[in-house]
């Protein structure tokens, strides 16, 4: 890292370590802004936006049958920008098999995408009790890293020593970013909970867009950062009201615009770049809202066909029940259905049955026992990209 890459006062001070580097520390949020009418007209939209999800997701008949999806998606996708390459597939068969065939291993990379689940399923539970806070932050590092890749670097604590960011590989001295060494870093931490808990006049995405960046330069933990930050946007969506239901996420967003992504949290670090971040975050939001609000369309559509499918079949209660099931979880188990469905395994074994004459559900192990159901259309739904023209 260059000291001459760094306009220093701009939002921030370099502070040079015994050991000769030099590390960026932040200055305490908010900055000074300047109203800018294309900024406002871009605000404008991503509200507009998520005020339509909002109002979606109000609407539906249980909107609790597409968190789990959707939750699911980002953690593969947040994942997937760590280096991950499990599917969403991967993941619901690994939550469907994992209790039913005791002989079945998942990938680490599985796990690591399960544990991104855990942690935000937590997080969202954690805040009915507990402020968002650096104690939360460090109870979600612990959910994430556990029993995975980087579990050695202390799941759940703030570093104790220095970390950095760049190539693969690269040492210290060959960085493009070093954040505030661990003394610096706890300070800046400090002031980060001071303003998520201060009242605040900012429109809430621009006050998003500063904490998710203020995270970022920060980098409190020695593993996690990336998935850790990006988790913290849904829970604060959440948290303040902007949505009633976790159904934004922005890693398909980040991932698909990484370059640039990163470039804007540098930017903002070495130049005050303040507007350019904001506005790429405010961009995000508004794509990410309106492809979750067509994507809860297809999929509300999908849940209506299938209902419709079985009607005409004739089917009892107990199919259906099946089918809100699958929307949570496109891949099935005998022994969950049974749960579900409060039925012995015989007569769970014979409401699949009526799935599967419907082409709703198919096996796909090829094994007599223990044997998995997947419902790929849904999985197709949930995944398939958006058309340009939705």
């Amino acid at each position: 890292m260059q000291p001459s890459d760094f306009s220093t006062g701009k939002w921030g001070r370099l502070v040079r370590a015994p050991e000769g580097y030099w590390a960026f520390v932040p200055h305490p949020l908010p900055p000074k802004l300047k109203p800018e009418w294309s900024l406002a007209g871009s605000l404008s939209s991503a509200d507009r936006a998520l005020g339509e999800l909002a109002g979606a997701a109000r609407k539906l008949p249980n909107p609790h049958l597409l968190i789990g999806p959707f939750i699911r998606r980002e953690a593969v996708l947040s994942s997937r920008i760590e280096g991950t390459q499990a599917s969403l597939s991967d993941l619901f068969y690994f939550e469907a098999a994992a209790s039913a065939a005791p002989n079945y291993r998942p990938s680490s990379d599985v796990l690591e995408v399960a544990n991104y689940v855990r942690a935000m399923e937590y997080g969202l539970t954690r805040l009915r009790e507990l402020p968002l806070s650096v104690r939360l932050l460090r109870e979600l590092h612990g959910q994430l890293m556990h029993g995975v890749r980087g579990e050695q670097l202390t799941p759940g604590e703030l570093r104790r020593s220095q970390n950095w960011i760049g190539p693969p590989g690269c040492t210290l001295n060959e960085a493009t970013y070093i954040p505030p060494p661990v003394v610096e870093m706890r300070e800046a931490l400090g002031e980060l909970e001071k303003f998520l808990h201060a009242p605040s006049t900012l429109p809430p995405l621009i006050r998003l867009a500063l904490v998710h960046y203020q995270f970022e330069a920060i980098h409190p933990f020695l593993d996690g950062n990336g998935r850790i930050g990006r988790l913290l946007i849904t829970l604060l969506l959440c948290h303040e009201g902007v949505l009633p239901e976790p159904l934004l996420y922005l890693s398909v967003y980040f991932e698909r615009m990484r370059d640039e992504y990163y470039r804007h949290l540098l930017g903002v670090s070495q130049r005050g770049a303040w507007r350019d971040w904001i506005a790429f975050f405010i961009a995000g939001v508004t794509e990410q809202a309106r492809d979750a609000l067509w994507r809860t369309g297809q999929l509300q559509n999908l849940w209506d066909a299938y209902r419709s499918r079985l009607a005409k079949a004739r089917a009892s209660a107990l199919p259906l029940r099946l089918i809100d099931e699958l929307f949570a979880a496109p891949v099935i188990t005998v022994q969950r259905a049974a749960e579900v469905l409060g039925v012995t395994p015989k007569a769970a074994r014979l409401n699949i049955k009526k799935l599967i004459d419907a082409q709703i559900i198919e096996e796909v192990t090829g094994r007599q026992r223990y044997q998995v159901f997947m419902a790929r259309e849904i999985l197709r739904t949930i995944e398939k990209p958006r058309p340009t023209t939705a």
